[in-house]
């Protein structure tokens, strides 16, 4: 079994949910969420963002609004839907559950 692969499986299982609670309180521009993620220690590049952004927005959870820049091209700023909201909520039940199991397991097996 190749590592890099599993480690890879296990970051994209939780990049949707880091990604819905990063703008789950406010709207929230691409840059500050690879910021933020790269802060928490989970780089990702912007060609990983972009498509998942996309695939969010089409599923219905995220909304987005263009906004003027000063210094640049128009911002694209994105928030969460109500739909993305009650999913957020599901995902970080999951989380919780998921997490109190594992911790459980590995706790146990030390």
């Amino acid at each position: 079994m190749n590592i890099d692969n599993a480690q890879s499986q296990m970051r994209k299982g939780v990049l949707e949910y880091c990604i819905l609670a990063i703008i789950k309180d406010r709207e929230v521009y691409p840059s500050e969420i690879l910021e933020q993620m790269k802060m928490s220690g989970l780089n990702i590049l912007e060609g990983t963002l972009y498509p998942l952004l996309t695939r969010l927005k089409n599923a219905g959870l995220l909304t987005y609004r263009w906004e003027e820049s000063t210094s640049g091209p128009p911002r694209k700023y994105f928030s969460l839907t109500e739909d993305g909201d009650q999913f957020y909520v599901a995902l970080d039940d999951t989380w919780t559950q998921m997490s109190t199991a594992v911790n459980n397991i590995i706790n146990a097996n030390a």
